[in-house]
């Protein structure tokens, strides 16, 4: 039997994380993958020296992809496979210009959409029967199948928190908390990790900088798992980094959190950090129980298989099963804008 080809199509270099466990589950089963890298927000000195790159929409068409996964948001038609929407993160609650929820934001480019957990299955679920131009299955979120790989943590060490945020400027909580967190990462405290969106603003990132130490750390990764993993402690804002926290039974506290739910610490006044970190750290009964019902609604699954139910729901439609009712939308303008985005103009 030939062997499937699959595409990873991606526009950020977050994308990497999210699509290797992916990529392993493929070439596990000899089946091939190739990675195509959009735009000028995504750096190829990411990829492995086995990983293979294709530079063209001819080269892609000439690989013919059984299945194409997205972490973003579009993709071209023209590009050959069943269009597989895996997310970019989980759902946070932005909410966009026209108010809606991005996360349920459908711009008939896809096929399927693999969803996390039961709390987005059932929104996705109603508006597939709504469009019925595309399908669902639950799988899980391959980005965190390493997420479960068991890790040790030194006993007796000093508690790390990381601080992660989000760019935008109505949201992001890194210029509020800098003056704050500058004097607790002198104390000695606690070890700090430092780990903002790859678009955060350039002087944001250059003033906490300033802050590395013993004890305080600035990384710039594609990769957090490791850093969810080593930490005690989240400080965060609205960044959906910090359901990946949650998804680890470790507490988070939020600054000015758009939607403040039970299972988070939000404060709204720097001066609180302290205090409120730790009261995370004594992990109270309460708050570990909010979490818990929170991570059997959004993604029951630690079994690190995530990946696995992916591609099985990419072969049974592939198989003629769970498949769309109707065609995808024309949506003429926008493939028009990403044809001239890719300078892409043959029509067969």
């Amino acid at each position: 039997m030939s062997s499937k080809h699959y595409l990873f199509y991606i526009s950020q270099n977050y994308s990497f994380a999210i699509l290797r466990p992916l990529q392993q589950i493929i070439l596990d089963r000899d089946d091939k993958v190739a990675w195509f890298l959009e735009g000028k927000q995504v750096d190829e000195e990411y990829l492995t020296e086995k990983e293979i790159q294709l530079h063209s929409i001819e080269a892609i068409q000439q690989f013919n992809p059984h299945a194409v996964f997205i972490p973003g948001n579009v993709i071209p038609n023209f590009i050959p496979g069943i269009k597989v929407g895996v997310f970019h993160g989980f759902n946070s609650g932005k909410v966009n210009r026209r108010g809606f929820e991005d996360h349920f934001n459908i711009r008939g480019c896809f096929d399927l959409y693999c969803t996390q957990g039961p709390n987005t299955t059932k929104k996705f679920n109603l508006l597939a029967a709504k469009h019925q131009h595309f399908s669902v299955r639950e799988t899980g979120w391959p980005a965190i199948d390493p997420l479960y790989e068991p890790k040790n943590k030194a006993k007796g060490t000093t508690p790390t928190v990381l601080m992660c945020s989000t760019f935008s400027k109505d949201l992001t909580c890194a210029p509020h908390l800098f003056e704050t967190v500058k004097k607790l990462a002198t104390s000695g405290k606690w070890n700090w990790l430092i780990q903002f969106h790859p678009k955060m603003n350039k002087d944001i990132v250059e003033q906490y900088k300033t802050l590395e130490s013993e004890h305080l750390s600035f990384i710039e990764t594609d990769n957090i798992i490791p850093l969810l993993q080593k930490s005690d402690v989240m400080v965060c804002d609205t960044s959906s980094v910090l359901i990946m926290f949650l998804l680890l039974n470790k507490p988070v506290v939020t600054f000015k959190n758009i939607s403040p739910k039970p299972y988070l610490i939000d404060i709204n006044d720097p001066n609180r950090l302290e205090e409120s970190i730790e009261f995370a750290l004594s992990k109270p009964i309460d708050l570990m129980s909010k979490i818990g019902a929170f991570i059997k609604d959004t993604h029951p699954y630690q079994d690190g298989k995530s990946s696995q139910r992916v591609l099985d729901a990419v072969d049974e439609m592939l198989a003629g099963n769970n498949v769309p009712a109707k065609r995808k939308p024309l949506n003429f303008l926008r493939k028009f804008k990403m044809r001239k985005q890719l300078n892409y103009w043959k029509f067969w």
